[in-house]
């Protein structure tokens, strides 16, 4: 077996150690195999991550060995990756910016099997230009999450407010409003939390803004917690560290009608068919929430 192979990305060409390694114990998935997958959607993840800090969950050894989350650059990373110093409580964190096709192709063989992106970008990390909202089901059962996401949409239409959906490649699903940089997180993450509050309360059956988990009674819980400095959430296109190796998928509205709709329908084998569809081609551009915050108050 080859211990190393090559790949070329834009001018560079990187060297993948051990590309036979199996990462997906279950799935027969080999770390050449990461790797390629990364090539093939990185026209399509590449605008979704670049000037954005990331946290890396790393699988050096694969699913069946020890994982871990890593936010420092390690001293190892060449000096063609870029990142960015940030503050932190009582320090600072230099986190990777994934700019290019070569940098995403670096970190999957860095055993990166997801990366996780900041909300805001590293020119204004404290003005968000996403907002999330999490659908977090109780159970393996997704037509709450559809039923939910249908909901949210509606509202957010009443504030005239964009959204795309995306599933997370685990369990739920991901609303994702465009935001223009003009609000901080402070008021970002208020704004959720009281439109999140406005949804549970039209749907007090269904969903709950309800922190822990007793608490919410079986209902879907509508999670606004990663919208805040230095949060993170996982990024389109990301393979998940999970048997099959689901991936986070960009979706349209329409897709979610689609009754065999799940969490995990695409995966990394299925890369033909999710780069067949590009349901962000036309994404909307960021709104305010100064106008939508007002709505939201009189609702």
């Amino acid at each position: 077996m080859s211990t190393k192979e090559t790949v070329t990305a834009g001018r560079r060409t990187l060297e993948v150690s051990r590309p036979g390694k199996v990462l997906f114990p279950d799935d027969g998935i080999t770390k050449a195999d990461l790797v390629d997958y990364y090539r093939r959607v990185a026209r399509r993840m590449v605008p979704q991550l670049r000037g954005r800090p990331l946290m890396l969950e790393r699988h050096p050894n694969g699913l069946a060995g020890p994982g871990f989350y890593q936010k420092e650059v390690p001293d190892h990373f060449p000096d063609w990756v870029h990142r960015v110093e940030l503050p932190k409580e009582g320090g600072t964190v230099h986190h990777v910016l994934c700019d290019d096709t070569a940098t995403l192709l670096y970190l999957a063989d860095q055993g990166c099997v997801t990366a996780h992106r900041w909300l805001s970008k590293a020119d204004r990390p404290d003005h968000p230009d996403r907002l999330v909202i999490d659908l977090d089901p109780p159970s393996q059962d997704f037509a709450p999450v559809r039923q939910a996401a249908r909901a949210l949409r509606v509202l957010l239409e009443e504030l005239d407010l964009p959204s795309l959906p995306m599933t997370t490649g685990s369990r739920g699903l991901h609303v994702i409003v465009p935001l223009d940089r003009r609000a901080p997180f402070a008021e970002v993450r208020a704004f959720a939390r009281d439109l999140a509050a406005v949804l549970a309360s039209r749907h007090p059956d269904r969903l709950s803004t309800a922190a822990r988990k007793p608490a919410r009674g079986g209902r879907l819980y509508l999670d606004v917690q990663r919208n805040a400095y230095a949060q993170t959430a996982v990024a389109p296109y990301a393979v998940r560290a999970k048997p099959g190796a689901p991936v986070a998928a960009p979706l349209s509205w329409d897709e979610l009608e689609d009754p065999d709709l799940h969490a995990r329908r695409w995966n990394l084998a299925a890369v033909d068919a999710l780069l067949e569809r590009d349901p962000w081609a036309a994404a909307p551009r960021g709104r305010s929430l100064a106008a939508a915050a007002r709505r939201l108050a009189e609702l």
